[in-house]
């Protein structure tokens, strides 16, 4: 295998002369995953932004029509869905909602809680943009990676979120 000569390599080629006590192989990793990250975010936001959507936006839009018909959630739900605050949430509700994508409704079981449908205008725009989703990763992998290769990263990315996520 190759020597990399990505900004990781060089900050950790920098690291291991000037720490040279120091384990830096986990650098390699994290490093690369951390910057890969915000690449990736890049990406897939500005297919985002080609339906007029934000990424928080696409993902209310998606968490409301993933879970079916009849495409409602409590607000609560769509929060620990997307991992936000209530307060953000709020904001985006209030966007979607001023753009006719979504609807804001009293709960039948609780008075006092809301419902957050989605609109068939709302639902159009998910379907189509999720389409767009969807194409834009098959892209990004096949662009990066061997069919082979990301199926042993996925593998290897699902055991190691394992970890904090179960």
């Amino acid at each position: 295998m190759d020597v990399p000569n990505d900004r990781v390599a060089r900050i950790m080629a920098e690291w291991s002369r000037e720490r040279p006590d120091l384990d830096i192989a986990p650098q390699g990793v994290i490093g690369r995953l951390h910057r890969l990250a915000n690449h990736l975010t890049d990406d897939l936001v500005a297919v985002y932004r080609t339906f007029g959507l934000a990424e928080g936006e696409f993902d209310v839009l998606a968490t409301l029509r993933r879970g079916g018909p009849p495409f409602e959630r409590t607000p609560s739900e769509l929060a620990a869905s997307t991992m936000v605050t209530t307060g953000a949430m709020t904001k985006r509700l209030d966007r979607l909602e001023a753009r006719g994508l979504v609807t804001r409704r009293q709960s039948a079981v609780d008075g006092r809680g809301r419902v957050i449908a989605l609109t068939a205008t709302g639902r159009d725009l998910i379907d189509e943009a999720f389409t767009a989703h969807l194409a834009n990763e098959r892209r990004l992998l096949d662009e990066g990676l061997t069919p082979s290769d990301a199926a042993a990263l996925e593998r290897v990315l699902t055991t190691w979120l394992a970890h904090y996520e179960t």
